[in-house]
């Protein structure tokens, strides 16, 4: 499948080069030609827009920053949506409104193309090693049709209903992430007023029935 990527931050960029090391002929684009550079011996050829990546792609992912961002690459006078052919497919990787997802699939459509949010979840590290969470929404054939690439750098990759339920879900994701950062705080915090040593409680409850990604997080800062 001919794969266009878009945002190259910390997350996005271990998962374009795994959708081309994996083989698919990818297509970047980044308004910092600097994030580009590591890519320069992938394989990976590079556009002038987005809607020349788009005319090059099949698939074409989005992983940029917030809803505004996503809006321009995908409707501005260059973007995704200039160049991407009928039948063709963009897939919304950003955290961002539900909304944002449902009013751009609805324009999307218009001119027969697909559009899937797909947030995901576990950072560069586990875009890396191939195991970010992807949660989708949206079409389940359109998905269907996606998932080997989703599957390059996810694992789990899974489908949740409608346009905008990956969003929901990484929504609740994010909700109960922050929940569990104040909690594990919030137990630190009691520890040293009973007389804990703060930096040896970081060393045993990460390890007991405690144990949570937030700890980790929270004992790590």
């Amino acid at each position: 499948m001919r794969v266009g990527f878009i945002g190259l931050g910390s997350q996005g960029a271990p998962m374009a080069r795994r959708i081309t090391g994996a083989g698919h002929e990818t297509t970047l684009w980044a308004r910092r030609p600097a994030t580009l550079a590591p890519f320069a011996d992938s394989g990976a050829k590079t556009a002038g827009s987005p809607a020349e990546l788009a005319a090059a792609s099949d698939l074409v992912c989005v992983c940029v920053i917030d809803d505004a961002d996503v809006e321009q690459v995908v409707t501005g006078p260059d973007g995704i949506l200039a160049g991407l052919r009928r039948g063709g497919v963009i897939a919304v990787h950003s955290t961002v409104h539900p909304d944002t997802c449902r009013r751009l699939e609805a324009l999307a459509r218009t001119s027969g193309v697909s559009l899937l949010d797909a947030p995901v979840s576990g950072g560069g590290r586990a875009a890396e090693q191939g195991s970010l969470l992807v949660m989708a929404g949206g079409d389940p054939q359109v998905f269907a049709y996606c998932r080997p690439v989703f599957e390059t750098y996810g694992d789990p990759v899974v489908h949740l209903g409608p346009t905008g339920s990956g969003q929901l879900a990484k929504i609740l994701n994010n909700v109960l992430f922050t929940a569990q950062l104040g909690l594990a705080a919030d137990a630190l915090g009691v520890g040293a007023a009973l007389g804990l040593d703060r930096a040896a409680l970081t060393r045993v409850l990460p390890r007991g029935s405690a144990a949570s990604f937030a700890l980790e997080r929270v004992a790590d800062a």
